[in-house]
């Protein structure tokens, strides 16, 4: 139950166009993420997603869409144009990684060098890899910046759901967890301010020439 709610949680954030229900079901997401580390006995890491996750970052990613001084707020919905047939072939894209990866874990598991791995492990495994994947796609298809920060942090949940499903939740493996996620705060606060900046100073919120490619 908890696998499919994070891929649903994962599927709001990043599909949807509303940048602040967006943000928001980032912040489920990550208290989603922060239960499951409750439920894999790691009380402690559970506790840094919530504050670093859930609250610092989800903190920092609404405050893009709020006032602050001279900064204009953001459009509340992603108006930036689709790139047609771009998105098809990005949807290939991680499909094709979600494959190779999965094979890749296939192969591992025939050779006998995740002997260790049990029902619990696999399915964390699984939905790391989707939530990878689709973690990739949004970075790569959506052209906004602000929809890109959430898939950079989506991507990393991703990444941590792989990381405990193949190497348990031993100290070291918090600690790299807990690293990752001082990383993505760190991150994500510094492409808050380079949003609105981008914004006040040009009015853009994508890197790309208004009509560019």
């Amino acid at each position: 139950m908890t696998s499919i709610a994070l891929i649903l949680l994962a599927l709001l954030c990043l599909l949807d166009r509303h940048l602040r229900r967006a943000c928001l079901a980032f912040i489920v997401f990550a208290l989603m993420m922060s239960f499951t580390w409750w439920q894999l006995s790691a009380p402690w890491l559970a506790a840094v997603e919530a504050l670093l996750g859930a609250l610092l970052t989800g903190a920092a990613l609404l405050h893009a869409l709020g006032r602050a001084g001279d900064v204009p707020r953001l459009p509340p919905r992603d108006a930036a144009p689709r790139r047609g047939g771009e998105a098809v072939v990005r949807w290939l894209a991680a499909l094709a990684w979600f494959v190779l990866a999965g094979l890749a874990l296939v192969g591992l598991l025939h050779s006998g060098r995740l002997s260790f791995v049990g029902d619990t492990e696999l399915a964390l495994v699984a939905v790391g890899l989707l939530v990878v994947a689709l973690g990739l796609w949004a970075f790569s298809h959506h052209r906004h910046l602000l929809r890109r920060l959430l898939a950079f942090n989506v991507l990393g949940s991703g990444v941590f759901l792989l990381l405990v499903g193949l190497a348990g939740t031993g100290p070291e493996v918090q600690g790299l967890i807990l690293v990752g996620l001082a990383v993505a705060l760190v991150g994500s606060v510094l492409g808050v301010m380079l949003v609105r900046r981008l914004h006040a100073l040009e009015g853009s919120v994508t890197l790309e020439p208004e009509g560019g490619p």
